[in-house]
Order: structure tokens, then C-alpha cells, then sequence
């Protein structure tokens, strides 16, 4: 039966957490598609993560480097545009079983930013069948929260940074 997990809160280790899982079931033979929004440039692990293909494929549909915050108005309604296109994509995924578990780095964050409703992500959850996914960001709702099956609140309680 596949189940629908999500890791939020303010903490930091939310994607690494989902990147954890992917290792995990690409180790039993699974097939895993991650699929990023807002996030820039990227994970800092992402071209080690992209050396796990074809176990663990990473797409990110967003065409800029930048902090989606941080684009002007014209730049936002591109990526917008493009992260649509995303959630098409896993839609997709979803709808054919082209992998056993997906994750959805970020999403809760377009749901916070009105770029998706809950209403959408529901719809693309429908398409789940025998996936797993998880979704990640720091803000939930409680329509979003009823659809999982497991909630992780991660919370950072103390951070130091060390100079080198």
C-alpha cells in the first residue's frame, strides 16, 4: 500500500531527509523520481544525487539560478509557467507508476506562495496509485495534512557554524 509522507518545520534536513529515503529504496532496486521547486540552483548535493541515475532521477523545471523571491514580476510568471510544468510532470509520473517512490522537494513552499492550491495537490495525489511520495517545505495546512499518511516536523534546536 503506498502512503504519502511529508517533512516540514523550520529545521533545517527536510530534503536531505527525502534524499535519505530515495537512497534507501534505490538500494532495494526501487526507482525513484525527486522533483524540485524554489529552490534556486539546486541542492548542493544534487550532481552527487545525479550520479545515482538511472535508480534516482532529479529534475527541476525552474530555468533560473536565483531565489524565486528574488526575481522581478516578468521573472516570476516565467517560472511560474515552469513549475507548472512540473507539477504536470509528476502528474505524469504518478499516472503512469514510472517510479516507486516520488518526492516533491518543496512543494508545500508553492502552496505558501499561492503558485498551487491545495486543491491542485490533492488532484495530483489522486494519480498516486502504488507510489509512495513525499512532499517537503516548511509551512503545512490542514488540507494538506489530512492527505498524509506520516508527518515529520523537523525542528532545528541549536546550529553552530565552524570556521575553518
Amino acid at each position: 500500500m503506498s502512503m504519502i509522507h511529508i517533512y516540514t518545520g523550520d529545521g533545517r534536513g527536510k530534503s536531505p531527509a527525502a534524499i535519505g529515503r530515495a537512497v534507501q529504496a534505490a538500494a532495494k532496486g526501487e526507482q525513484v523520481v525527486i522533483i524540485q521547486f524554489l529552490k534556486g540552483k539546486g541542492l548542493e548535493d544534487t550532481e552527487f544525487v545525479r550520479r545515482m541515475e538511472p535508480e534516482i532521477k532529479l529534475f527541476r523545471f525552474e530555468k533560473s539560478d536565483e531565489n524565486y523571491e528574488e526575481l522581478p514580476e516578468e521573472k516570476k510568471a516565467e517560472e511560474i509557467m515552469n513549475i507548472r510544468n512540473g507539477i504536470n510532470f509528476a502528474k505524469k509520473v504518478l499516472s503512469t507508476g514510472e517510479c516507486n517512490l516520488l518526492i516533491l522537494d518543496e512543494v508545500l513552499g508553492l502552496l505558501e506562495k499561492n503558485i498551487i492550491t491545495a486543491e491542485d495537490l490533492t488532484g495530483l495525489l489522486s494519480q498516486k496509485g502504488d507510489t509512495d511520495v513525499i512532499l517537503t517545505g516548511i509551512s503545512l495546512n490542514d488540507e494538506v495534512c489530512i492527505l498524509a499518511d506520516e508527518v515529520s516536523k523537523i525542528e532545528t534546536l541549536k546550529f553552530k557554524t565552524f570556521d575553518m
